[in-house]
């Protein structure tokens, strides 16, 4: 679904990723871990196109999407979860979902407001309120849910479990497994590799915007001087 050749993105005259290269097929869940700073949040942006590469391909279901607006990113299906969430504070949660919607697409799961209060029963509960009234926990679940009433085809989730409680750290697990239930790409940027683990069948570890491991979690788990390497603190 999704095949990024060799890419190099800057900020200014930074230069954040050094020909990163990397595929995900339709129906995973991937990792993508790393320290602080070794480049995860510029990844998801350069495939959005939020950040552009100088340089490489972002393939996506066959078209290459380097150069083109971020709009009509989202309109070729794929959805991002931003880690700051930026909901819209003055909205409710109904009106926070409305703003998300996007018509049905091809392949690619259909989601109704119920079925995401079934999925984010703390939702259904507060639909109306506004999301200045939520927890961070609550304004995680909601940005997830408006994402997905784009119904798309490849989601980007950046540090879901990050500055949130334990026990909704565990229902944050329980929903990724659910969207992968459903047929979801899903394609996750993560320091805690607990939760990493949980949900995603493998793992890219980069670091100083390189690739310095693929494969699977047994994988890992098999050459611990990888583990310390690149994501020991």
């Amino acid at each position: 679904m999704l095949n990024v050749e060799g890419i190099h993105s800057y900020y200014g005259k930074a230069h954040i990723l050094n020909g990163l290269s990397f595929q995900i097929g339709r129906g995973e869940v991937v990792a993508l871990l790393g320290r602080n700073g070794a480049g995860k949040s510029t990844t998801m942006k350069s495939v959005l196109q939020l950040v552009r590469p100088r340089t490489g391909r972002v393939m996506f279901q066959g078209t290459d999407l380097v150069g083109a607006p971020a709009f009509r990113v989202a309109k070729a299906g794929i959805g991002y979860v931003p880690e700051d969430r930026r909901i819209f504070t003055d909205l409710t949660v109904m009106e926070n979902l409305e703003v998300g919607r996007q018509p049905r697409r091809d392949g690619a799961p259909t989601w109704s407001v119920e079925q995401l209060f079934d999925i984010f029963p703390n939702l259904a509960e507060r639909r109306n309120n506004r999301g200045k009234h939520m927890s961070g926990g609550e304004q995680q679940m909601l940005t997830i849910a408006r994402t997905l009433m784009g119904n798309p085809l490849l989601l980007l989730l950046d540090e879901p479990s990050e500055g949130i409680a334990p026990v909704i750290v565990e229902e944050m697990a329980n929903t990724i497994l659910k969207l992968k239930a459903e047929g979801l790409t899903v394609m996750i940027s993560e320091q805690n590799l607990h939760f990493a683990r949980a949900v995603a069948d493998r793992a890219i570890i980069i670091e100083g915007g390189e690739k310095k491991f693929d494969g699977s979690f047994a994988e890992l788990e098999a050459h611990p001087e990888i583990r310390d390497a690149y994501l020991s603190v």
